[in-house]
């Protein structure tokens, strides 16, 4: 059975939204009294309305219960960040999310779940500036057969913050209203939300007449909760620094 991400993907006509080519570009004319025009556009938002509403149920299936041990884990610690607040310059908004996914991983575990914080890494390129994101992922068994299926699931806690964009379209508006602000989920239906609003973004942004940067294109969005887990991408990190090290101590020896 083709997954969710497939089945949306089907849905575009295989046409990607990381392509700067033209075929995936909309046309529309700007006379209101086109209304041939005012129909296509009336129809593309009623679909892409109704398309992330059934990604929305479907990811709602699953992880039920984890997702509102999050949501209550989430309240409580956020209550409390004040006294759990760790960070070194608690003015830095980003620093005292850390402490919160850090502070939430430990609930999860604690409660029985295998939970871990994982962060993505992109270098620099001529288009996009170097970065990194971190996020939560949990080991999660299904409870839907007799016979126990490990899934894994995704937990983003600003997720609909990562899809806010400024002078976008209502339509585009009342699509990120629709996103929950916690996500909580399967890769596969986050790759598929990710595909439909950002899709959606490139449509506001045209209509616009504004550039879409690609930072806001479905390619880097799904590189941020695609990544290494923080322990091994420290490890790396360290191994990196040992090599170079290495290579240093034996130039110094050969002289």
């Amino acid at each position: 059975m083709d997954s969710l991400e497939e089945r949306v993907s089907v849905f575009y006509y295989e046409t990607s939204d990381e392509s700067d080519q033209d075929s995936s570009d909309y046309e529309f004319d700007d006379d209101t009294g086109d209304s041939d025009a005012k129909r296509q556009r009336i129809l593309y938002w009623e679909s892409q309305q109704a398309l992330l509403q059934e990604v929305l149920e479907r990811s709602s299936l699953t992880g039920t219960k984890l997702r509102q041990e999050v949501c209550d884990i989430t309240e409580k610690v956020r209550s409390e960040q004040g006294d759990l607040c760790r960070c070194r310059n608690k003015a830095n908004a980003d620093a005292c999310n850390n402490c919160l996914r850090q502070e939430i991983v430990n609930s999860l575990c604690n409660k029985g779940f295998k939970a871990s914080l994982w962060i993505s890494k992109w270098s620099e390129t001529k288009k996009i500036p170097r970065g990194t994101h971190e996020y939560i992922e949990v080991i999660g068994n299904s409870s839907s057969s007799s016979r126990k299926k490990q899934l894994l699931y995704v937990v983003e806690l600003e997720f609909r913050d990562q899809f806010e964009i400024a002078k976008a379209c209502n339509e585009y508006r009342n699509l990120v209203r629709m996103l929950p602000r916690t996500y909580v989920g399967k890769p596969d239906c986050l790759k598929a939300i990710v595909r439909v609003v950002c899709d959606a973004a490139k449509r506001s942004m045209k209509e616009s007449r504004m550039h879409m940067g690609p930072w806001r294109k479905g390619s880097f969005m799904i590189m941020k909760w695609s990544a290494l887990p923080l322990r091994s991408w420290l490890q790396l990190k360290r191994h990196h620094r040992y090599q170079i090290d290495m290579k240093c101590n034996h130039h110094f020896h050969q002289k």
